[in-house]
């Protein structure tokens, strides 16, 4: 289903396709293991790509994909209401183990 979800036509003879649905694959597996709701999969999916497209449109570093990271999950948990709130979904715990994952 993901494979017709991403759009992938040439997956039997493309390294590319292979590997990025593996990439997806694995994360949404490990996310529907973490019991994620909805909204948290949604959410942590599009983390896997924004940090995919930091590494091959930016041309990244680990580190500073790793800084970028970070950003995005600084302040989880707290409730000042200035502050980013994008992944305000995920507990503290599950902003740790998402960190861990990645």
């Amino acid at each position: 289903k993901l494979e017709e979800f991403l759009n992938f036509e040439k997956i039997k003879i493309s390294l590319k396709e292979a590997i990025l649905l593996d990439y997806y694959t694995a994360g949404f597996l490990w996310a529907k293991e973490m019991n994620f709701s909805l909204i948290q999969l949604s959410g942590f999916m599009d983390l896997l790509n924004f940090l995919l497209e930091n590494l091959r449109d930016k041309h990244m570093t680990l580190g500073d994909n790793l800084k970028e990271l970070g950003k995005a999950m600084a302040g989880i948990g707290e409730t000042d209401s200035e502050r980013n709130v994008d992944l305000n979904f995920f507990s503290i715990e599950q902003a740790k183990a998402v960190i861990d994952y990645l």
